[in-house]
């Protein structure tokens, strides 16, 4: 089977999940629950192709097929703005913050601890961009540890409401943050389309890219920051789904015979857009809201994650 065919297919079941979705138990007042499932089905679709997106050019620039984008602390930091959220002003500010300040706000910091992240050590490190990934990981493991310590001292109470923000949800997105939202995807991805014709060389490894007059540093640079700006909108708007991304881009590789980064994003972006909309559907039909998408993706995200750590120190 060709790898056209396989997008074909994989679009088709994407299709079947978006018609499953908007028209199960379609019935009342239908003025009230199109508007609802139109608005949580456009969330759905751009949260799995930016995640789909930033974790296979995430994984491009970094040579890794086991690292996402969650690896430099961005989860964590999310979590960590909303718990100081809580710990200083009390759950009742969540109710008094406008929601497009709070989105600009969590989105806006990621960002810039990314840059800043980036900038800082990839010119003192001889610009090793793994340095900068194992930084990355302290800083996640202290704003984890930094919110763990919050959350012993707040009221129980006001824990939960910090609890609801520790998985993604899409039951509860504001029309209006998610115009900015798109609005932000799009300006970002117009700006990618730069450096596209890059990522194919990139993916031969610094030194071939270098070889074959790539600006290596300066591209690289760029795309790290698209990636966290993709990352960082879609964790604002409906919170961390940790092993998507790695998840759906493995599965694209897996899937298609090319190496090519078009028809993999193409792929990775479907398959996620099948795991969500499929998940949140069992998760409202079948679960009847007992759990949350994000925990079904990372339990078996988890379980994949192993399979791939194994499956990559036999080949060692």
């Amino acid at each position: 089977m060709g790898d056209r065919t396989k997008l074909t297919l994989l679009a088709a079941v994407a299709l079947g999940c978006v018609a499953l979705f908007m028209l199960t138990h379609l019935s009342g007042n239908l003025d009230y629950i199109v508007p609802r499932r139109a608005a949580k089905l456009a969330a759905i679709i751009m949260t799995g192709v930016t995640i789909a997106f930033s974790t296979v050019v995430f994984q491009t620039i970094t040579n890794n097929r086991i690292l996402t984008p969650s690896i430099i602390g961005l989860d964590a930091l999310y979590l960590f703005i909303n718990a100081t959220i809580v710990f200083l002003f009390g759950s009742q500010a969540f109710v008094f913050m406008d929601d497009n300040v709070r989105f600009l706000m969590s989105a806006g910091l990621m960002v810039l601890f990314s840059v800043l992240l980036y900038r800082l050590l990839f010119r003192r490190e001889e610009k090793n961009i793994f340095f900068v990934l194992l930084v990355g990981v302290i800083m996640g493991t202290l704003f984890r540890s930094a919110t763990s310590f919050m959350q012993m001292l707040i009221d129980p109470n006001e824990f939960l409401v910090i609890q609801d923000r520790m998985f993604a949800g899409f039951n509860n997105i504001h029309t209006d943050l998610l115009w900015v939202s798109m609005v932000t995807v799009a300006v970002v991805l117009l700006y990618f389309l730069r450096f596209a014709r890059f990522l194919d060389v990139l993916a031969l490894g610094r030194d071939h890219a270098v070889n074959l007059g790539v600006d290596y540093d300066y591209v690289v640079s760029r795309l790290f920051i698209i990636v966290a700006a993709l990352v960082s909108v879609a964790t604002a708007l409906v919170g961390p789904i940790t092993f998507l991304g790695l998840i759906v881009a493995n599965v694209a590789y897996h899937l298609l015979s090319t190496y090519r980064h078009r028809p993999v994003i193409a792929a990775a972006a479907l398959i996620a857009v099948v795991m969500l909309v499929g998940g949140q559907w069992a998760v409202e039909r079948l679960f009847t809201f007992s759990t949350t998408i994000s925990v079904i993706i990372n339990f078996f995200g988890g379980i994949y994650f192993i399979y791939l750590l194994l499956r990559e120190s036999k080949s060692w």
